[in-house]
């Protein structure tokens, strides 16, 4: 079987060694469209034309001429489909705007930002009803998230009552990830990290098991699997990338997955499609791999856009477990839950844990008034039967905390008639996530030539910013991972050197990009490999690093994380426009000016009358 190098990524073939990105593969029926990397590379080339190196931020050309050049390098971009997203967020997203660029998203949205103005009209009406709700306030239009203290097993095994709304809304997230309830079961968790450690907790590792991940960044999740492994006496290692692709080693990889320790079964082989850092793409061809040596394979979907599970790659190779997390709306409430899928034939791999420190697993019910109030109101769940009860905070029973999460949601009720406390509307409920359904309109194609052009175009952008009179050409951006390229992820990871080429402390940028409407993350690249230990590049980019984990229900801990890159991200949202990416472009060309940070400092500080320290 043949296996993806470190190199190139190849173009796609059907057997089995394809990348996992589906940009890569589409068939765009627009004349002279950029489909292969060759050709993309070149249709980018030229969308800076007739400038390709910029030393002055005063230089860059207006946003109305890069759009222009933007729309002739790739011409499909203008299409009916691709400007649907357009109108979409003028009409439903009016609050990205450019006084909020959004850049630290991922995930999937449930609800449009119109939608959810409109729930809090409609609440504001309510409160004037035949039957208002018992305080003088609206009735406010989310839903409770409430703790279950169940194991997974349990759930999964004996499952429970649950509301009109969470059946509902289990319907709407399976329909939109094309999974069939037929195959897997989906449990609703608190967040990723819980997910990951449910799964951590619950699954039946044979003696001498073993944890492999793929992540070129450190993941707080992915930390809280491997802790919680190594409690276990799990051997955990991970696939090594190389300096400066990124790329998985592919030899060490292989190796790793087929090595036989005796004739035992292996363990979990925890996989993303592609980084949700660097957007670097790995081929599905990974996961097959491991299926076919033993391995139980947990497909990390959060780096995936929205309609990527439908790819013909995911339809092949059906992993046993997946995760992935939704949000309110995109640009404004990043609250949500966590969504585990589980294959139900992989159920009996599954054991009951009774490591109190799993709990995550929650219940969605339909917010009333007196759940809201600043009252005590915990809930527990009875093991046997798994039916929600109430109780007292100071009961004797052993409780958990309620958590609300903003999450708006439409319901109809039958005049003169009132929602009854957990979700059981005459009537019937109607829970209409406008965000999915705005991903489901635009469809796969459409968002992922969209993605494709706009990445790229961010990518040379960046890549054209140089220090002036560098004896050397130094470049102001240094990326990490690939450049430009068809099969990448629409995530960047890069930093920002002055013109002595010292690097710019990713949190400063971060700090002056919020403060210019630019929101940004920041991340660790890890587990990189240099095939020249001499490689003076790749050692002086090296840091070291200290973070604190939380574990659910345990104080944080402190951990090393090794060596490793700390870099500033950006992600791109299926909503993401030319100008979001053009006033990227102009905010970074600013650190041109080798007083930049120097003078923002100034500028807070007559503006704030208070010291900034950054």
């Amino acid at each position: 079987m043949h296996l993806p190098c470190a190199g190139k990524a190849s173009q796609p073939c059907y057997n089995g060694c394809f990348p996992s990105s589906f940009l890569a593969s589409i068939s765009d029926k627009s004349h002279n469209a950029p489909n292969s990397s060759h050709d993309l590379e070149a249709a980018t080339s030229t969308t800076l034309h007739p400038h390709t190196q910029f030393t002055n931020h005063e230089s860059l050309p207006s946003l109305e001429e890069s759009h222009i050049n933007f729309t002739k390098a790739y011409p499909s971009f203008g299409n009916n489909t691709c400007q649907l997203v357009d109108r979409i967020r003028a009409q439903e997203y009016h609050h990205l705007n450019p006084s909020n660029i959004c850049f630290d998203y991922t995930g999937y949205g449930l609800f449009s930002h119109a939608q959810d103005q409109k729930q809090t009209a409609s609440s504001v009406a309510s409160s004037s009803s035949s039957c208002p709700p018992p305080s003088s306030l609206p009735e406010p239009p989310f839903f409770v998230i409430s703790y279950k203290p169940v194991s997974l097993h349990s759930q999964i095994h004996y499952g429970g009552q649950e509301s009109e709304l969470e059946s509902k809304i289990r319907e709407r997230i399976m329909a939109f990830m094309n999974i069939s309830e037929a195959d897997y079961s989906l449990v609703f968790i608190a967040n990723e990290v819980s997910a990951f450690k449910l799964v951590a907790d619950s699954f039946q590792f044979h003696p001498d098991g073993e944890l492999l991940t793929v992540y070129d960044h450190k993941s707080e999740a992915v930390d809280v699997m491997i802790e919680t492994c190594k409690e276990q006496g799990v051997h955990v290692s991970s696939a090594k990338f190389c300096w400066p692709s990124l790329r998985i080693m592919s030899s060490k990889l292989k190796k790793m997955i087929m090595r036989r320790r005796g004739k035992r079964k292996r363990g979990l082989f925890v996989f993303p499609p592609y980084s949700n850092v660097t957007g670097t793409p790995y081929s599905y061809i990974w996961m097959s791999l491991a299926q076919e040596n033993g391995w139980h394979v947990l497909l990390d979907a959060r780096a995936l856009g929205p309609k990527e599970m439908e790819t013909l790659g995911l339809a092949m190779f059906k992993p046993e477990f997946m995760v992935c997390s939704f949000y309110k709306v995109f640009g404004e409430n990043p609250s949500g839950f966590g969504c585990l899928f589980i294959k139900k034939s992989t159920i009996s791999a599954l054991k009951e844990s009774d490591n109190a420190t799993s709990m995550g697993i929650v219940g969605l019910f339909p917010a009333s008034r007196q759940e809201t109030e600043p009252k005590e109101q915990e809930f527990v769940m009875d093991n046997e039967e798994t039916e929600t009860k109430s109780v007292s905070a100071h009961g004797t029973e052993e409780v958990f905390s309620t958590e609300i999460v903003e999450l708006s949601l439409s319901a109809s009720l039958e005049s003169g008639k009132c929602r009854e406390r957990f979700g059981t509307v005459s009537g019937g409920l109607e829970v209409e996530c406008r965000g999915l359904d705005h991903a489901d309109s635009v469809g796969l194609i459409a968002i992922s030539i969209r993605g494709k052009y706009l990445i790229n175009w961010l990518v040379n952008a960046l890549i054209s910013l140089q220090h002036p009179h560098a004896p050397t050409g130094l470049s102001l951006i240094r990326i990490y991972g690939p450049k430009i390229d068809s099969h990448r992820g629409p995530a960047v990871a890069f930093n920002v050197f002055d013109w002595k080429g010292e690097k710019v402390d990713p949190a400063i940028v971060q700090k002056l990009a919020d403060r210019n409407n630019v929101s940004l993350s920041s991340a660790f690249l890890q587990n990189i490999w240099f095939s020249d230990k001499s490689d003076e590049e790749g050692q002086r980019t090296l840091e070291s690093k200290v973070h604190r984990v939380k574990v659910l229900g345990q104080p944080n801990k402190t951990q090393s994380s090794g060596f490793g890159i700390t870099v500033v991200t950006a992600s791109l949202g299926f909503l993401t426009n030319f100008e979001d990416l053009y006033r990227l472009w102009a905010f970074l060309s600013r650190f041109l000016d080798a007083d930049f940070v120097e003078k923002e400092k100034w500028r807070y500080l007559a503006l704030n009358h208070k010291t900034i320290y950054i």
